[in-house]
């Protein structure tokens, strides 16, 4: 039996070639995604401590930061041979052409001790004094800076002021590799250009031959308060454990997306051997009569699965290291730390063997089974397989039961406050689609192919008949398709509605021409009043909130606050200034205040002007609705220390937008660490991470998509093997080579359609339960349908099947008719 399994398996090799594809992309993704995060780890175990290679003891700072005088008490302790302190924080860097450099820069205070100096230097030296200054390797090559030569760097604290660049370093790959310019100073200039009051940690190098237990009493005795003094090796652990932690996160975000993958792959095996095991009923029926046990022909089908799932699983590791290979190509761009070459481990090799073998086994048994039962005599007399059968009543009536509660539970999600409904909702919904798509599938192929009949005539009715006729086979073709495309779908109505939600927020906040915003972090203190002292602005607010007892404090300007808000209740929002406030309803509910009421804030009574209601969010921890307005004045003597990171700006009366845009241009030349941005720019710059997101998303779940088509291309050349005299009739009455080919396109495009707006369908339900759960929580978020990109997926979806469909076709036509016409 085994001899005759290997026998059958290479007669019916090209048969099962397709499905083979399937589980080779299917365990690539997997085998791809953990050697690109093995490498991921070997590179965060390599880079762990970098900046640490000579740091005995590490004191970290805790609620407060680290005095400058501490340093100087730990350099004191006996045992101990050098200090320093060390912060990080974002900095620019103004370029030869007098514009900031692009990209969030990174500032580092460089140890002038050498006993604690771990920088790699490229090219001059380390900066020893106040006033020098290091950059990273690219950004000087890119800049043209010169060693020697001036460098303006700015801070949170102020303008740019130059240093002298005396020295470039290697940082790429490691934490302090943010994608901008690396900007390294002195301990003191490093305090002056961030503004910090005193440093985030102490770098301590001890004595050669102090015991390390020893000298971190020593210094914890010193330093005292809430400071945490840590060992060398707990700093390499957490340096690591950090790095890890990212990873892991990642590594599950692929090996989800590598699940679904190797879900679609599991029914396109399934359908294969459903439909190779049908077509071999005589064959099997033949084994039966001479002697073969039922039991014998299941193990025998199970063994071909076990084989094909290790032939494919093998070549599926090995596709992986070329998918993987190619992504360690593209990691530098993306600021992932991979190491040198990838990671091939045993467990690897052993788990993607392992998975895609299960998953070929599993998807085949029950195709097996249902093999063995056809009985004998009825086998030897069928046609050439067993005939088409549709799904009993039972399965239609559980699946419509369980689809109605995917729906159920989708709409119901926002009501019940349950994120969770929504994933159960979209997963019922998925399973009613199986269960009830023995009869929808082919009722949407017959309505999908009642345009074709009029314009394609037989041909057309003869390619809606054969999508239809087996109805269990083209549900199951049909909806490895709904699970990628349902996916993709419902990620791009998600991100499109977040936009939308996102631009509407802009409008509501902002209602200015534009907008200087901070890079990763706050503005500089006096940025603010510089652009108001200018002639040709009119209007600049600085955003800036403070949350006091539960209630969320912001500053406001009488000129651009009724903008911003959706309406007033009561009293007049022009009586806003000095001693009084705006209240929002919600607080005003809550406190019984209304227009005219005496309220306290930071110790100061005010006069409530008006009451009034807004949309968009509040700070997190504050209820909705719970906000105060402060003229901008009043907000700045409660709160002077207060910063924020966005200023609204206005052109004067009578001046053009584009001479107060070169006004401020002038003034923001200076601060490297701002940006100037128009409404148009600063909406694009808050959802291009959406985009980016999407995009990384959209070419994850591609590979699925791709399975699933394999599976339409499977389907239907199967189905023309099995039609082979029936074609070759076809083609024997009239039917020209093209139109056969017409012929199985049609069915192909019938077939991927419906799974593509069955998978659509689904994506905008789950998507819409999403976002209605979000629009719950509040943030203005609505359902938008960006039909231009659903439609793209359907055009998609056809193109493919037309792809998909060509190879059937040759197969198809290859043999001559008379040859076909004696095939049984």
């Amino acid at each position: 039996m085994r001899r005759l399994t290997l026998r059958t398996l290479r007669a019916d090799a090209l048969r099962l070639l397709l499905s083979s594809v399937a589980i080779v992309l299917g365990v690539a993704f997997l085998a791809g995604t953990l050697m690109l995060t093995d490498g991921m780890r070997a590179g965060a175990y390599e880079r762990a401590g970098t900046f640490d290679r000579h740091t005995d003891l590490g004191v970290y700072a805790g609620r407060t930061a680290l005095p400058p005088s501490l340093v100087d008490r730990v350099r004191t302790v006996d045992g101990v041979t050098a200090a320093a302190g060390e912060l990080t924080t974002t900095a620019g860097v103004v370029g030869v052409d007098g514009r900031p450099v692009l990209g969030v820069g990174l500032l580092a205070a460089i140890p002038t001790e050498p006993a604690l100096r771990s920088y790699d230097v490229v090219a001059g030296r380390l900066p020893d004094r106040p006033g020098e200054v290091v950059l990273d390797a690219p950004t000087v090559a890119e800049e043209g800076f010169v060693l020697g030569g001036e460098v303006g760097v700015g801070g949170a604290t102020g303008a740019a002021r130059p240093y002298t660049l005396v020295g470039t370093v290697d940082v790429a790959g490691t934490s302090r590799d943010v994608g901008g310019p690396f900007v390294g100073l002195v301990g003191a200039d490093a305090l002056a250009a961030s503004g910090e009051p005193g440093y985030g940690r102490i770098m301590v190098a001890g004595v050669p031959g102090v015991p390390g237990a020893t000298l971190a009493d020593r210094v914890t005795a010193v330093v005292g308060g809430d400071a945490t003094v840590k060992s060398r090796q707990r700093i390499l652990d957490e340096a690591v454990e950090d790095a890890v932690r990212d990873l892991d996160q990642f590594r599950l975000v692929l090996l989800l997306f590598a699940a679904v993958a190797v879900v679609v792959a599991g029914f396109v095996i399934a359908n294969t051997f459903a439909i190779v095991l049908a077509q071999r009923a005589r064959r099997t029926a033949l084994l039966r009569l001479v002697g073969a046990r039922r039991g014998q022909v299941f193990r025998a089908a199970v063994l071909e699965a076990v084989l094909l799932g290790l032939v494919g699983s093998a070549l599926g590791v090995t596709l992986g290291g070329g998918l993987a290979a190619g992504a360690a190509a593209l990691a530098p761009r993306l600021d992932l730390p991979v190491s040198d070459g990838l990671t091939l481990t045993a467990r690897t090799i052993g788990l993607s063997l392992l998975l895609g073998t299960l998953v070929t086994v599993g998807s085949a048994l029950l195709p097996a089974w249902q093999g063995t039962r056809v009985p004998p005599i009825a086998a030897l007399t069928a046609a050439a397989g067993q005939p088409a059968r549709g799904a009993g009543r039972i399965r239609l009536t559980v699946g419509a039961l369980v689809g109605v509660a995917g729906l159920a539970a989708l709409a119901g999600a926002a009501a019940v406050g349950q994120i969770a409904l929504v994933a159960v909702g979209g997963v019922l919904t998925f399973f009613g689609i199986v269960l009830f798509g023995p009869w929808l599938v082919p009722a949407l192929v017959r309505v999908l192919g009642l345009p074709l009949r009029p314009v394609l005539g037989a041909t057309g009715a003869l390619a809606v008949a054969n999508a239809a006729r087996n109805p269990r086979r083209v549900s199951a073709t049909a909806t490895a398709l709904v699970i990628g495309i349902g996916l993709v779908s419902a990620f791009v109505v998600g991100a499109g509605s977040v936009k939308v939600g996102i631009e509407r927020g802009v409008d509501a906040r902002i209602g200015v021409d534009y907008v200087v915003t901070g890079l990763g972090g706050e503005l500089p203190a006096r940025l603010a009043g510089e652009l108001a002292a200018r002639p040709e602005v009119g209007v600049v607010h600085e955003q800036r909130s403070r949350v006091v007892d539960g209630v969320e404090v912001r500053s406001a300007h009488p000129a651009l606050v009724r903008r911003t808000l959706a309406g007033v209740d009561a009293g007049d929002v022009a009586d806003l200034g000095p001693g009084s406030v705006l209240v929002h309803r919600e607080l005003a509910a809550a406190r019984g205040w209304r227009a005219g009421s005496t309220v306290t804030v930071a110790g100061r009574a005010f006069r409530v002007a008006a009451v009034v209601t807004a949309d968009g969010p509040t700070s997190p921890g504050v209820p909705a609705g719970h906000v105060v307005d402060l003229a901008d004045a009043t907000f700045t003597a409660l709160y002077p220390g207060e910063r924020g990171h966005l200023v609204e700006v206005d052109p004067a009366e009578g001046v053009s937008a584009a001479q107060a845009r070169a006004a401020v241009v002038t003034v923001l030349a200076r601060y490297p660490t701002v940006n100037l941005l128009d409404q148009a720019a600063y909406k694009k710059s808050l959802t291009g991470t959406v985009d980016m997101l999407l995009a990384f998303v959209t070419a994850l779940l591609g590979l699925a998509v791709v399975i699933a088509l394999v599976g339409v291309a499977n389907t239907l050349s199967l189905s023309v093997v099995e039609r082979t005299r029936e074609n070759a009739v076809l083609r024997a009455v009239g039917l020209s080579r093209g139109r056969m080919r017409l012929l199985l396109a049609v069915e192909a495009v019938l077939t991927a359609l419906v799974g593509a707006l069955l998978g659509t369908a689904l994506g905008v339900a789950v998507s819409a339960g999403t976002v209605a759960f979000v629009a719950r929580l509040g943030g203005g978020f609505t359902l938008v349908l960006p039909w231009g990109r659903l439609g793209l997926i359907l055009v998609v979806a056809v193109l493919a099947a037309l792809a998909a469909s060509v190879l059937p076709a040759r197969r198809a036509l290859s043999r001559p008719v008379v040859e076909a016409l004696g095939v049984e």
